[in-house]
């Protein structure tokens, strides 16, 4: 059985030639695969292997990193990635917008309380992933942006979302990156009440009672797998995209 683990970090990062040499040597040590992208602005990861590499690489990944790793974990029974790929790119995942990440800070609200804030009436519920991702599952209500790709996002802001009319805004993603992102951009433009469900919908289908849950469909994932289900198990969605490689998230 593999374990699949997400994670990334907003934190500034220098050496990245060095941290990608050895990042990708450590995942050659403890029969990690999967991908990690790095860039000065953080470090975006989904790799896969047996609990106890993973639990090996995880402890050498943060002394590569110099910070501590929280991470998304699933399970599937063959490895979801053949190959191990550490890149360098200019942003861990792409708006093309300049942000202050830490407009973010007090936006987070964990899985436990997402129920309440999605269904009061006085919250518009967005959906920052792209439209083949929607197509697989979302929360009940959320708007769906129809985007093919996340730098997408800032023109449907400007066309469709006004901060005198939604005046609280809540935001999901698959496993929280892109609305560490979107989150501090809207506030920079004027939005008050901005609120991201804090570790995605990974989390909160790996935390919530699916009694209670009010996700519906299966979370698509970028990697073999396609999509997981509410046991975070392979699912059973055909995949609608028509390019999986968008970098989006990992």
């Amino acid at each position: 059985m593999f374990q699949i683990i997400t994670f990334y970090k907003f934190i500034g990062l220098d050496g990245l030639p060095i941290k990608r040499d050895r990042l990708r040597t450590a995942m050659l040590e403890h029969s990690i695969k999967g991908t990690i992208i790095l860039a000065n602005e953080g470090f975006n990861s989904t790799v896969c292997g047996d609990e106890v590499n993973l639990r090996a690489f995880v402890m050498k990944a943060e002394e590569i990193l110099d910070t501590s790793i929280e991470f998304n974990t699933s399970i599937h029974p063959e490895a979801p990635f053949r190959k191990i790929d550490v890149k360098i790119k200019p942003e861990i995942v792409t708006l093309k917008q300049e942000v202050d990440v830490s407009l973010g800070e007090g936006t987070h609200v964990a899985p436990e309380d997402w129920n309440a804030l999605i269904t009061d009436p006085g919250t518009f519920v967005l959906d920052t992933r792209n439209d083949y991702e929607v197509m697989n599952g979302s929360f009940k209500g959320a708007a769906n942006p129809h985007t093919a790709k996340f730098s997408e996002l800032p023109d449907y802001v400007s066309e469709h979302l006004d901060p005198a009319k939604q005046k609280i805004v809540a935001m999901y993603c698959t496993g929280g990156i892109r609305c560490e992102k979107l989150a501090p951009y809207l506030k920079s433009k004027g939005f008050e009440n901005v609120y991201q469900l804090k570790g995605g919908i990974l989390k909160y289908v790996e935390v919530v009672d699916p009694s209670e849950s009010l996700w519906n469909g299966e979370c698509f994932v970028f990697d073999d797998r396609v999509t997981v289900n509410e046991r975070l198990e392979k699912g059973s969605q055909p995949d609608f995209s028509v390019a999986t490689s968008s970098g989006d998230e990992l």
